[in-house]
C-alpha cells in the first residue's frame, strides 16, 4: 500500500504491500530507488546505547531528548519523499541541537534486516514496498516498539486530544496483531476499488453498474465499441482480490472475509466465494478482458486502461498518483465499490474495502525510538496531513485535513465513496498477516490462474483452500485471529 513497483502494492503493507506499498484515500507505488544508507551499517544510529529522555513538557510530550541523533527510513514509492523531508524539517526546527539522519530506498528489507539482526536499527522506519519486512514476523519476534505512548500523547495541534482521537476508523486496531499493543502506524488512508473513466462510461451512455447483470451489459457494450471491459496487473494479480475481496462481502457478509482471515476450514468454500469467483470468471469467458492481460505488469495495466484499451481496473488510491503521467487531463478518474450480484446481496451496494497503508515502525531496538514516535506525531498534524494529501493525492491517517484543498478527481471520487459505505467499510487482513499466501498463493497461483482461464472457478476455491489450510497448520508462522 504506496505503492510501488506493483509489486508493492497492495494491502499490507497493502501493507502491505508488494501489494502494497501502499496505500492512502489514496495511496500509491513507486520512485526510482535512490542511494541508501551507504554508511548505515556504520553509522551512529544504532542501539548501541539508548538516548536518555528529555525533559516531558507540553512542547515536548513524550520526552524527547532534544539533542539525541533520530535516523529516519522512508520506502521511496509512489508517494515520493518530499512530504517525509518536509515534516523532518518540522522535527529538526523543534530540535534544533539534533541531529536527523533520512534516507529513502526501495530496498527496504535487504538495508535494515540486517540492522534488525545486528540490533542496530533505525528509529522510523516506512516498511512498505516489494522489499517489505514481514510485519507478522518483526511482530512476533518482538522486534517493534509498542506505539500506545505515541497514541495517548496530545495531538500536534489540540493539545486537549490525544493522538489516537484524531485519527481515521480502523487505523488503530490495523496496527494491532495480538489484543491490545499498537505494532504499527499506517500513515496513508487507501480506497480499494474499481477505478474507471466516467467520461469513457459516460461516452456509452452508462452508470457504473451496480449489480453483475448490468456489469456484464456494461462490459458487452464497450466489446462492440472495440474497448475491453476490464484490465488488471496480470503479473501481479494479488491487486484482483481489491475489488473481489469486497465483493465477497458484499454478497456474504464481512463474516465471510473474517472467516478467511482467521484461516478456519472451508472458509474459502462459502457459496459466496464460488459465487463471485464465478462472477468473474464470466469475464475471461466471456472475452471482456483486455487481451494479454496476464502478462502486464501494474504499470503496463494501468497505462492500458487510460489509454482507454480497458473501462474497468481494481486498484487502489495510489494509482492517481503513480500514473500521473498517463492518465489524460479530461479522463475524470473515479472510483466504485465493487459490483454486486443482485438484490440478495448481505451489504449495499456501496460497502467497499478501505484502510491504512504505508505501515510506519519504531523498532523496540531503536537508539531514539522516543524521536522516532515524535517525528510521527508531527506527521499526524494537520499541516503535516494537509502537505500529504495536497502533493501525492492521497488521505492520511489523520481524520481531516481535507478542508479547502482543491482535491484532484481521483481523490475527491474516493471520499465520495467513503462517504457513501458509511460503516459498510471492510478491511481483509490476509495481506499484512500473512504476506506470501495472500500474494503468491491465492494471488499469483490461484486467482491469477483463474483468470488466464487455467484453472476453474471450482478449481480455484479447492486450490486457495488447500493453500490456506497448509498456512494454518504451519507452526513456523504465527497465526493471527479477529478479536
Amino acid at each position: 500500500m504506496g505503492s510501488t513497483s506493483a509489486a508493492n502494492h497492495g494491502p499490507t503493507g497493502v501493507g502491505r504491500r508488494d501489494l502494497i506499498k501502499r496505500s492512502a484515500v489514496l495511496g500509491l507505488m513507486s520512485v526510482p530507488a535512490t542511494g541508501f544508507l551507504s554508511a548505515c551499517a556504520s553509522s551512529g544510529g544504532g542501539s548501541e546505547e539508548k538516548a536518555k529522555s528529555g525533559e516531558k513538557t507540553a512542547k515536548n510530550p513524550l520526552g524527547v531528548n532534544a539533542t539525541a541523533t533520530m535516523e529516519f527510513v522512508l520506502f521511496d514509492g509512489g508517494f515520493g519523499k518530499e512530504y517525509a523531508e518536509d515534516a523532518v524539517k518540522v522535527y529538526e526546527r523543534n530540535f534544533p541541537d539534533a541531529e536527523v539522519k533520512f534516507s529513502a530506498t526501495q530496498k527496504i528489507q535487504s538495508t535494515l534486516q540486517p540492522r534488525f539482526n545486528q540490533g542496530t536499527p533505525p528509529d522510523l522506519i516506512d516498511n512498505s514496498g516489494a522489499e517489505q519486512m514481514d510485519m507478522g514476523v518483526l511482530v512476533g519476534k518482538k522486534q517493534l516498539a509498542d506505539l500506545t505512548p505515541l497514541l495517548d500523547a496530545p495531538s500536534y495541534d489540540d493539545p486537549e486530544k490525544k493522538v489516537r482521537d484524531t485519527l481515521r476508523p480502523g487505523i488503530v486496531e490495523m496496527g494491532q496483531f495480538d489484543g491490545d499493543p499498537v505494532w504499527i502506524l499506517y500513515y496513508a488512508y487507501t480506497v480499494y476499488g474499481v477505478w474507471y473513466s466516467q467520461k469513457a462510461l459516460d461516452a456509452l451512455d452508462e452508470r457504473y453498474p451496480e449489480t453483475w447483470d448490468q456489469m456484464l451489459a456494461v462490459c458487452e457494450k464497450a466489446k462492440k465499441k472495440g474497448m475491453a471491459g476490464w484490465t488488471y496487473a496480470g503479473k501481479y494479480p494479488y491487486y484482483i482480490p481489491f475489488s473481489l475481496y469486497p465483493m465477497i462481502a458484499k454478497v456474504g457478509g464481512r463474516e465471510v472475509l473474517d472467516a478467511i482471515d482467521n484461516l478456519e476450514p472451508n472458509a474459502w468454500k462459502h457459496p459466496a466465494v464460488k459465487t463471485c469467483f464465478e462472477a468473474y470468471y464470466e469475464l475471461y469467458k466471456k472475452g471482456y478482458v483486455l487481451r494479454g492481460t496476464p502478462g502486464l505488469d501494474h504499470i503496463q495495466s494501468q497505462t492500458a486502461w487510460a489509454q482507454g484499451k480497458a473501462l474497468f481496473l481494481p486498484n487502489g488510491s495510489w494509482v492517481e498518483n503513480e500514473s500521473a503521467n498517463v492518465i489524460p487531463a479530461d479522463f475524470d478518474l473515479a472510483v466504485s465499490a465493487p459490483t454486486g450480484i443482485d438484490g440478495s446481496d448481505k451489504m449495499p451496494f456501496g460497502a467497499i474495502w478501505a484502510s491504512g497503508g504505508e505501515p510506519f515502525v519504531v523498532p523496540a531496538k531503536a537508539s531514539n525510538g522516543t524521536g522516532g514516535m515524535e517525528q510521527l506525531r508531527v506527521m499526524l498534524g494537520e499541516a503535516s496531513s494537509r502537505n500529504f494529501t495536497a502533493k501525492v493525492k492521497s488521505l492520511t491517517a489523520y481524520n481531516g485535513g481535507t478542508d479547502g484543498l482543491d482535491l484532484t478527481p481521483g481523490l475527491k471520487s474516493g471520499v465520495a465513496a467513503l462517504e457513501k459505505a458509511g460503516d459498510n467499510v471492510v478491511n481483509p487482513r490476509l495481506q499484512d498477516w500473512y504476506v506470501q499466501l495472500q500474494k503468491e498463493k491465492i494471488g499469483v497461483a490461484g486467482l491469477g490462474e483463474m483468470m488466464a482461464g487455467r484453472l476453474t472457478p471450482a478449481e480455484t476455491v479447492r486450490k486457495i483452500q488447500q493453500f490456506a489450510d497448509e498456512a494454518a497448520k504451519d507452526t513456523s508462522i504465527k497465526h493471527y485471529k479477529h478479536q
